[in-house]
């Protein structure tokens, strides 16, 4: 079996990791000959939009930090043997807008959920996998939502709407993962502009998993 590669993309909301995923997506597939796969969490297929509908209706402000958390576990693991396993097989290159790192810091460090259990939850619905490597777009919380209330483009999800202290500690979690991954997760500064940002995740990506 060929094994493909595994690259998730991570950060807090306003960061622009899935604009900068489609920057340099054309890039990427001239860069390797094996198929390149763009997916996301959650959904990426069709259960798992469909429970991503569920957590992200804006009509669900009621909705209890333990439910939402498991209804990102079982997204992820519908997306996971649906659609990325079958990728890796292939030998492809797989992006992920999202993965395990995001339970951790929103559930976890955000919503104040034990992140052990979080990180237990997540061995669970994946067993074990892990990316080959992260890359976490770090923006201070008062620009990340600043560029959320600009973009008009973007849909607001109910994660939009929690209080700026919520998204603090979201980016305090995401950091803490990166100090405590620093193996897994390169951290890279998106309050620059977008091609000083995107040229550098094209970098990473180069350089640690694209060598010939």
């Amino acid at each position: 079996m060929t094994k493909g590669i595994f690259i998730s993309f991570e950060g807090p909301d306003g960061a622009g990791k899935t604009t900068v995923l489609k920057e340099i997506l054309p890039s990427l597939r001239k860069m390797t000959e094996n198929e390149v796969l763009l997916t996301r969490e959650p959904g990426g297929v069709s259960i798992a939009e469909s429970i991503r509908d569920v957590i992200l209706d804006v009509k669900h402000t009621n909705m209890d930090d333990k439910t939402e958390l498991l209804l990102y576990m079982a997204a992820r693991r519908q997306h996971l043997v649906e659609r990325i396993l079958p990728a890796l097989e292939k030998g492809s290159l797989v992006l992920a807008d999202r993965f395990i790192d995001s339970s951790v810091a929103y559930q976890g460090y955000g919503r104040g959920l034990d992140t052990a259990a979080v990180t237990w939850l997540n061995n669970f619905a994946t067993d074990g996998l892990k990316p080959d490597l992260t890359l976490y777009f770090d923006v201070d919380s008062e620009i990340g939502l600043a560029r959320i209330e600009q973009n008009k483009e973007r849909e607001v999800n109910r994660l939009d709407l929690e209080k700026i202290d919520m998204h603090q500690r979201v980016r305090s979690g995401y950091l803490k993962l990166a100090a405590e991954n620093p193996e897994r997760i390169v951290t890279i500064d998106a309050s620059r502009p977008l091609n000083e940002v995107a040229e550098e995740a094209l970098l990473v990506i180069q350089r640690r998993c694209l060598k010939k």
